[in-house]
Formats: C-alpha cells, structure tokens, sequence
C-alpha cells in the first residue's frame, strides 16, 4: 500500500504516511470510510486583529505567532487529544486553520506557522484518522474589528487570486507526500460583500439582489476552481488527493421560508478536474434550531427538515459527480450561555442520533462542531460532554458500541494565575449552565490565603445582572449558591488591584446530594495561567486493584515504563499522572 516515512521534530517523532497516488480511493469511498468525524475548533483557526482590519495595510497580516493557537480560550494541543478522539471511536478529524494572521501580505506563510500545522496533522495522521485542514476565517463574516480578504465577489476574486493560489500552492508542497488519509478543504464560510448567510445578498438592502448574487456565485466556484488547479498542479499524492470545495457560505440550503435559499447549491459547480477525476467532495454545513419562538419544536418536525436538507444534498450536488459531508453540524444555539445542551438535552439527543444516522445511511460524513471536548478537557485529556459524545459515537456504530470516554469532572487541576489588570478574571467553572437548585456551593482551595483586599468570586447568574460578588479572605474559601440565584452560567475569581499572585490547589462544585464534582479553570482575561498539574481518580485507576506499591511505572497499556517520561500520562501507584 505505501511506505512510511519519519520525520523529527525536536523530541517528538512525527510518522508521515506515503502512498503512490494511483492507489487514492475516490472521493465517495473516503467518505464512508473516515467514519464519524469531530472540529478541533478554536484552536488552529483562532485570530485576533488587534492593529487593523485594513487589508490593503501591511500591518494586516501576520499580526501573530504561535500563541494564537490559545488566543480563544483552548490549550496548545497534544497528541493525546487526538488517541483519546481515535479510541473513543472517532474516524475522521477536521482541523480548521487560519492563516492571515501568519503571512505577509504577498501571501507567504510564516515557517514557524506552518511548521506547526504540520505538527497537529501528524498528532491526527500518527492515529490512522483521516484529517482536514482548510483555509478558515480568512473567510467569514466582517465586523468592527474584522475583515476578511476572501470574498464571494467577482472583483475580490480578481484582486486575491494570485495571492490565494499562492497559499494553496505553499500548503500543498507541504503535504504532497502525505497519503490518502490527509484532505485538503478549499475556503470555509465564504460569505459576499455583504456578509451574507442563507444564500448570497440575503443582507443587502432589498434582501436579494440578483446582479450582486450572481458575482458571488461566480466567485465561489472561481475560487474553488483555482483551488484544485493550483493543488493538482502541485503534483505527487496532490495529483490525485481528495479536495473538498464549499458552498456558498458553506449553505445547507435548509428551509422553504425563502424561495432562494437552494440557490447556494443549486449554483455550487463540480470543478474542472480532468487529473483527479472522481476526487472531489462538496462541503455544507447545518445548525438548525430546535426551538419554534418560546416552544420546543416537536422531534417529527426536527427529523423532517433533516431529510429535506439531505434530499436537497442528493440533487443539487451529488447529482453533479462528488459526494458531501456535513463539515460542521450542531445546533442554532452552539455558542450561546444556555445552549440546547443545557436547555433541552433529551430533544438535542434525539436530532443528534437521528442526523448521525440519516448522514451515514446517505453516504454523507458528518463532523460535529467543537464542543464534545473543550477547554482545560483538552488538556487532560477528556470528554467535556461525554453523554453527547456517547450519544453521537451510538448512533453511527450501533447502540451497543460502548466508547471509551474519560470525563473531565474526574479531574482535577491545579495552577498559578498572575493577574496584570485591575477586574481581571479567571474562570474557575465555565461550561454548561446550572441551577442553584440542583448545586450548593463551589469550594476553592488555595495554597496561600490572598493578600488582603486583592480577589473576589464573581457569579454570572440569572438573578443578578451585574453578576453576584464575594470577597475571598482565605486559602479555603466556600460560596453558597442562595436558592434565588437561578441559572447560573459562570463562576470566576476576580482580581480587585491592578496585580496578583495566587496558587489554586483545586476548584470543586457540590451539589444538593453533598456529591463533589471538579471544575476545569481556565484564563478570561487580565491574567495569566501556569504551572498547570493534572490529576484524576476515574474508574480506569481503581481497576489497578493490585497496582505495586515499589513505585514502578506505567504507560495507559500497562506496559511498565525504564523510566518517567518528560512529558506525557503515565500512571503510579495505581494514580494518573499527567506530566
């Protein structure tokens, strides 16, 4: 089938896998072979424009090193992210990388940069999952501090085009040697001059302008087509590797409130490929709302619009010769304070298994946007939201696949946090929302009492709008949840001077039944956080029933390790340790 290839990269040995490109499946076979797939999101594509959204300024770009990977709240990744992902039972991982932010402006990416894109595809690869990489938000929707430099308009194309094949062209002589298992992903959301979703000009004044849709539609498939003539052109696996082109917007074309709304895939082309016929894959993207106006939406209308959007799939695009996957999938509320998972979970169970299974049944892969492992749960590694993970990983393998799925609330961190602004805070619990019904209180273990007058907890709750405070005067230190504070959606600790210093040994919420669960601290601004130290006590461990007490050590196989490694999970007197 191919050879194997090593790389070195510091300490760390990276595996690259070739193959002769003749030997590629083809786009519909690759599709049903990576299985159920999962974003890495907020990590490679995250960006900050913090000079200026000026594209035709030299300060534009390359605003950015390496820490943009964690300038959205995630932790550097590590390999052990992705063997967790591999062993719960996930086939395929879609790595989002922005890119902008780590080149000139003639288009040339930073080495370091693309040195560590390079990194992250191996943790994937060394896994045997498939793995995307694409060009992200540099695409998307403009803001007051954002502007993107694709667009889906005729002149953007006209004006970026060299400079877009030129990325492609760096991004493909990196990876032309790597096997069937790596695809690339074309443009992410491409949206037009007006920041448009549902379908092109949707956001200019008259709600659709048929002259400004057209342009748009024109650009989209300009850009996919120098996409893959500028990859194939690369030559290598790149004659024949798998390339994924997006509607415009990467629309679903769900709905039937607008007559416009297939319009991003009835116009979405199959571009010329004569080279690597057969290896192209159209992209969409889904979050529909589980909620009619201040209703739940009944499941059989739920399952309803998900055939409708894949009844659409089959004729506006798999007519046209290439398979799709559902790139990104979740709900309309994915990134809200109170999220279906939290409002609604049994209704969102029921879309996910459904959606999981309808896509499978149609040869569609399906991808779920980010959440299932997030924040400090990357870092241990664990699952953030191990009952939906359980829930989505079922629906394609069959209910009786058991996944291995470590739970972030059996750990436990602790770390150093300097705060360098006066109001700074420090997540000790963000995730899915509570109720102080169902919790008492959180505790917080400090290793020194604070100086006087330096910290307060700060809870974000539906009681008070400001939030509700507390001065912290102790290395121990309990808050009572009152039973009228409602929903709670955050809890941090809140720097009142303009610097400080403090060690936290651990965070905990308890709940009405005295049942203790731990939190995962994160940084929210004005601080910063170091010296982290992981530690779990889960099921896996209190198997180790015999586990010798002569300080041997061993790796999560049970192979006995020479030696503690320099970094890594291995375990000790039947205990976890995370170096």
């Amino acid at each position: 089938m191919g050879k194997l290839k090593t790389l070195m990269t510091g300490m760390l040995l990276m595996v690259a896998f070739h193959t002769e490109a003749v030997d590629f499946e083809t786009a519909t076979d690759a599709v049903k072979n990576m299985g159920v797939g999962w974003n890495m999101g907020n990590t490679l594509e995250a960006n900050n424009q913090s000079v200026t959204s000026d594209i035709t300024s030299d300060a534009y770009w390359g605003q950015q090193g390496l820490e943009s990977e964690t300038c959205w709240g995630q932790y550097p990744t590590k390999p052990e992210l992705l063997k967790m992902m591999k062993e719960a039972g996930f086939g395929a991982i879609r790595v989002p990388v922005t890119w902008y932010n780590h080149m000139d402006k003639d288009g040339k990416v930073d080495a370091a940069w693309m040195a560590r894109v390079h990194e992250v595809v191996d943790y994937v690869m060394n896994q045997g999952m498939y793995c995307i990489i694409n060009v992200h938000h540099d695409t998307g929707a403009d803001g007051n501090s954002f502007k993107s430099w694709i667009k889906a308009d005729e002149a953007n194309y006209a004006q970026n085009k060299d400079r877009y094949e030129y990325l492609w062209r760096q991004i493909a002589e990196e990876f032309k040697d790597y096997d069937e298992h790596l695809l690339f992903e074309s443009y992410n959301e491409m949206l037009d001059k007006y920041s448009s979703w549902c379908f092109a000009s949707f956001s200019s004044p008259a709600k659709y302008n048929a002259s400004d849709a057209a342009s748009a539609y024109n650009a989209i498939n300009s850009y996919a087509q120098s996409f893959v003539t500028t990859v194939r052109a690369t030559g290598g696996n790149n004659a024949q590797r798998n390339l994924i082109v997006n509607t415009y917007g990467s629309c679903s074309g769900g709905g039937t409130w607008n007559q416009h709304l297939k319009d991003p895939l009835k116009e979405m082309k199959y571009p010329t490929d004569a080279a690597g016929e057969g290896h192209v894959i159209f992209q969409v993207h889904a979050y529909p709302s589980l909620v009619d106006g201040d209703k739940n939406r009944t499941i059989a209308s739920i399952k309803g619009e998900i055939d409708e959007m894949i009844s659409a799939w089959n004729t506006h695009l798999v007519s046209k010769g290439g398979p799709v996957i559902l790139g990104e999938w979740g709900t309309s509320n994915v990134d809200a304070d109170v999220t279906d998972y939290d409002a609604r979970r049994d209704l969102m169970f029921q879309f996910c298994e459904y959606l999981v299974q309808q896509c499978k049944a149609n040869n569609i892969g399906s991808f779920y946007w980010m959440g299932l492992s997030n924040g400090m749960a990357r870092f241990f590694p664990a699952f953030s939201q191990p009952d939906l993970a359980k829930t989505i990983l079922q629906a394609y393998h069959g209910s009786s696949f058991n996944p291995v799925l470590p739970d972030a609330k059996d750990f436990s961190i602790s770390c150093t946090v300097d705060f360098n602004q006066q109001w700074g805070e420090f997540n000790l619990y963000k995730g899915s929302s509570f109720t102080s019904a169902d919790y008492s209180s959180v505790v917080l273990e400090l290793e020194d009492a604070p100086v006087s007058g330096l910290l307060q907890w700060k809870v974000s709750c539906s009681k008070y709008s400001n939030g509700f405070t507390r001065d912290i005067t102790s290395a121990e230190s309990t808050l009572a949840f009152a039973a009228n504070m409602g929903t709670i959606t955050g809890i941090t600790l809140q720097c009142k001077q303009s610097s400080g210093h403090v060690r936290i040994k651990s965070v905990k919420l308890k709940n009405r039944n005295g049942e203790e669960e731990s939190c995962s601290p994160s940084v929210a601004w004005g601080c910063t956080m170091s010296d982290v130290a992981a530690s779990s006590s889960t099921g896996i461990y209190e198997v180790q029933q015999d586990a010798p007490s002569d300080d041997r050590i061993y790796d999560l196989s049970g192979r006995r390790l020479s030696q503690k490694p320099e970094k890594g999970v291995y375990i000790q007197n039947g205990k976890k340790y995370i170096k």
